[in-house]
């Protein structure tokens, strides 16, 4: 009896460490967790801005020396489009119009207000995004502008008529979203566009007056990004 007491007590003990052993074991194996797949963000991104648009002053009449030209600066409202074909290149498409007076400066500065036209300048740009930054994601682009003018006054009463050109012009644009999540950010935006279109002033005796604006605009944007 007491040989298979102690049996069944060394029986005991040695299932005892056992068991100990295999949640010891099941305590050091790493546990596998599948890894978190990140949601692929859509290649679309709209912004909606107000602009800062202010033309360079200057231009000629031709025929008249010493003749020069200045323009009115204007704050307008403005969407763009974004398309990412990667997430470092993108093209952006920007749309809006703006208002500017064309006034005499110069030798003809005497003329005052000449005329009154809109602008409506889609510009396109290639752009290379950073992102190694964080929630900052500044980004450079170049690209081309197509100018058409519209609703042309002419405010002058020596003038019957002002005509300004629809006109191509080469652009460039530096700017950085700041993202508070995946989907909304804040943006600055600064974009430079090339822009001499050549004008006609019909005087109000019938003979034509014609010349070249520099307009040149620097634009200045701020405004709300929204990545789908």
């Amino acid at each position: 009896m007491k040989k298979f007491g102690l049996g069944v007590i060394l029986a005991a003990g040695m299932a005892a460490l056992t068991a100990g052993s295999a949640v010891a074991a099941d305590l050091s194996t790493p546990v596998y967790k599948a890894p978190v797949v990140e949601e692929a963000q859509s290649p679309w991104q709209i912004r909606v801005r107000a602009l800062y648009v202010m033309p360079e002053d200057g231009g000629s009449v031709n025929g008249i020396w010493g003749s020069d030209l200045t323009y009115s600066n204007a704050v307008v409202p403005e969407l763009d489009i974004t398309y990412y074909f990667t997430k470092n290149i993108a093209a952006e498409l920007i749309l809006g119009v703006t208002p500017h007076d064309i006034n005499g400066a110069g030798s003809i500065s005497g003329l005052g207000q000449v005329g009154k036209v809109w602008l409506l300048p889609p510009t396109l740009t290639l752009q290379y995004h950073f992102t190694d930054f964080g929630p900052f994601k500044p980004y450079l682009g170049a690209g081309v502008n197509y100018t058409a003018f519209f609703s042309q006054e002419a405010t002058n009463p020596a003038f019957a008529e002002v005509k300004v050109k629809d006109s191509w012009g080469l652009a460039l644009q530096a700017g950085f979203d700041w993202m508070i999540d995946k989907h909304w950010g804040f943006n600055v935006d600064v974009k430079k566009i090339f822009l001499q279109p050549d004008f006609t002033l019909q005087t109000v005796g019938g003979a034509y007056i014609t010349g070249t604006a520099d307009l040149n605009p620097w634009i200045f944007g701020t405004g709300v990004t929204y990545r789908f």
